[in-house]
């Protein structure tokens, strides 16, 4: 099995990108969260979080294709793979649907870190600790604000997961503010 601080290490020698490595950090932490909720392995969904973008800065066009050659490459487990290559599901022909808990996790977790970093970024102090639910449900209506998230993709939590809407994004903001430093947030 891979370990984090190998897929750490792998990450950082494939993007260089420090605001597209804290997207990675801040995935890998719901991931956790996640795994941890489902009482699934959170150090596998952890690395699935982690690398999923791997090959994004450098072929944006073709995300997840070459990260996922990288990832065989590198031998990482079956479930990760999957998780990367299902992540991205409706971007590109040929992409499978996800198709289980760590799957659908990561599908709806990716775009709901961004809406919680742009939350974060229009505070006055910029911090992750004054952001709460209730003001990301806020800005979630405004569909002008952090236009570029797919909030449906999001909302696969409660059909494919079971968790209601909020709770997810109570979770996922808890584990983002669990490592706000490491995020600069």
């Amino acid at each position: 099995m891979i370990s984090k601080d190998q897929a750490l290490e792998l990450l950082h020698s494939k993007m260089q990108s420090v605001n597209l490595r804290k997207h990675c950090y801040a995935v890998s932490a719901v991931m956790e969260s996640l795994a941890l909720h489902f009482n699934e392995d959170e150090n596998l969904w952890g690395i699935a979080g982690l690398v999923h973008d791997i090959d994004y800065e450098m072929f944006p066009d073709t995300h997840p294709v070459e990260g996922i050659k990288i990832l065989k490459e590198e031998k990482f487990p079956e479930e990760i793979i999957d998780a990367v290559s299902a992540h991205a599901w409706g971007y590109h022909d040929g992409l499978p649907k996800p198709k289980n808990k760590m799957e659908w996790s990561l599908y709806s977790c990716d775009e709901l870190t961004g809406l919680i970093v742009a939350c974060a970024l229009v505070r006055p102090d910029k911090k992750l600790e004054s952001v709460d639910v209730a003001s990301i449900q806020k800005k979630w209506s405004q569909k002008s604000f952090a236009a570029g998230v797919n909030r449906s993709q999001i909302e696969n939590c409660e059909k494919e997961l079971g968790i209601p809407l909020p709770e997810f994004i109570g979770i996922s903001l808890k584990a983002m503010q669990g490592i706000s430093e490491e995020l600069g947030l």
